[in-house]
């Protein structure tokens, strides 16, 4: 799937914020084409820090699923990356944030903490612990950066690294109100179980598109996790199940 619509990627900081994409706007109607429950899901031996810790510092050989999503803007590529942060509970979490409404770009959807890669950014990882400390508060000593999956491109010419990390669960946040309405965790056996991943497509500006959503029911709310931050999260799969 090469396909996904540029979505949940944060609004880059620092210069000029490129003009607005329309986004599609509600994915839960487009038409479900399948889950794959046909594939294992990642065993829980293999979900823990320790476990993750080793498969970073031992890669093996693998290929990410989706890399590029059909080009709709006529941008200039810019460099950004997200921090992809797993909790260090008993039983692993995602920390994930909810944007605001007001915001231009993604209002109200899910994503990754992450934006622009900024002039004095040394790397991929400090945007990505920058971006973190600015979205939602979390200090980078409560962060230990286990390494990078490979770059997604999205349709608006974002190159995104995504960086994987482990957080102390005593980390405390401080959300930033304008571009972060809620921060909330996903259970990471629910996210690397390929049973809860949907696989949606619709046409959309006259091109069929393709994307996957990870719909998790948090108490009585559901977050609709899709697009890009979804597609990460399906190379991550990819990556801990090789």
């Amino acid at each position: 799937m090469s396909s996904l619509p540029d979505t949940a990627i944060p609004v880059p900081t620092g210069g000029p914020v490129p003009a607005a994409v329309p986004s599609i706007a509600d994915p839960r109607m487009a038409q479900l084409i399948g889950k794959d429950s046909h594939l294992p899901a990642v065993p829980p031996e293999a979900r823990t820090p320790e476990a993750l810790r080793q498969r970073f510092a031992l890669p093996p050989q693998w290929a990410p699923e989706v890399v590029r999503e059909k080009r709709f803007s006529d941008r200039q590529p810019t460099d950004a990356a997200v921090l992809v942060p797993i909790v260090m509970r008993p039983e692993p979490t995602v920390l994930l944030t909810e944007r605001t409404a007001h915001l231009s770009t993604h209002s109200g959807q899910v994503a990754f903490p992450g934006g622009k890669r900024d002039p004095e950014d040394a790397s991929a990882q400090a945007t990505a612990l920058r971006e973190a400390h600015e979205e939602v508060g979390l200090a980078a000593s409560d962060v230990q950066v286990l390494g990078t999956l490979p770059i997604y491109i999205t349709g608006t010419a974002f190159l995104i690294t995504p960086v994987v990390a482990l957080v102390d669960p005593r980390a405390h946040l401080n959300p930033n109100p304008y571009e972060v309405a809620d921060v909330f965790e996903v259970p990471l056996a629910f996210l690397l179980d390929p049973a809860n991943h949907e696989r949606h497509s619709m046409v959309w500006n006259g091109v069929p598109r393709e994307w996957f959503a990870m719909p998790y029911q948090d108490g009585d709310r559901q977050r609709y996790i899709w697009g890009a931050t979804a597609g990460m999260l399906r190379n991550l799969y990819r990556f801990l199940s090789a």
